[in-house]
């Protein structure tokens, strides 16, 4: 069973339905047993950081997620969702995230050529690091292979952490993990089939 947490902010029903066209046993939920049941978590998000770690944190989500990812359980963020994983943010001031993740998640406004807009929206190519052709997320992952972005900030000081980027002015992190806990920038639900391959490698990852 993957679950999804429902704590106000995500595209849900369309995650949900990309899980479903895979044969996949999904549920969204807002209860914390359910993260404690599940074999696999996935941590949506769409809108501004300050107020999903918030509404995550009030939803009394946050705790059981930190538990299960510590204990080894898979977790997946997905955009803002991803952001939360990492340290903090510096969108609109600073805001401290779940720190599942290395790293810091910082403006492209100020960091990218002026002729490029923000947010970056749309279709764009993944480049795998060494470390991201080895991990199980990205293992029907080619280089190359387009996905959709919509996002105002990217994900810093986390080198050690990148499984690949994507060439926006600068190279702008697309994917990061640490152990069990990974992350997508981007929108597999909304990547078409490169996409769905990763939500499918998603669902056979074992936790540890």
């Amino acid at each position: 069973m993957i679950t999804i947490i429902d704590y106000g902010v995500g595209n849900l029903f369309s995650l949900s339905c990309s899980l479903d066209y895979l044969g996949l046993e999904n549920q969204i939920s807002k209860k914390a047993e359910d993260l404690r049941r599940a074999d696999r978590i996935i941590l949506p998000g769409v809108g501004a950081y300050a107020d999903a770690i918030r509404k995550l944190w009030e939803s009394g989500l946050a705790e059981p997620l930190l538990e299960e990812a510590r204990n080894g359980k898979p977790v997946m963020g997905i955009c803002l969702g991803m952001q939360l994983l990492f340290e903090k943010s510096y969108e609109y001031g600073e805001h401290e995230g779940l720190g599942l993740i290395p790293g810091v998640m910082s403006p492209l406004k100020g960091r990218i050529r002026e002729d490029l807009k923000v947010p970056h929206m749309g279709w764009n190519s993944l480049r795998l690091t060494p470390e991201g052709k080895r991990h199980p997320l990205m293992k029907y992952t080619r280089e190359g292979d387009y996905v959709y972005f919509v996002h105002s900030y990217y994900g810093t000081d986390c080198e050690e952490s990148l499984l690949a980027t994507s060439e926006y002015g600068v190279p702008v992190t697309a994917a990061a993990a640490c152990r069990n806990v990974m992350g997508t920038q981007f929108h597999p639900e909304k990547s078409g089939e490169t996409g769905l391959r990763i939500l499918k490698a998603f669902s056979e990852i074992e936790g540890r």
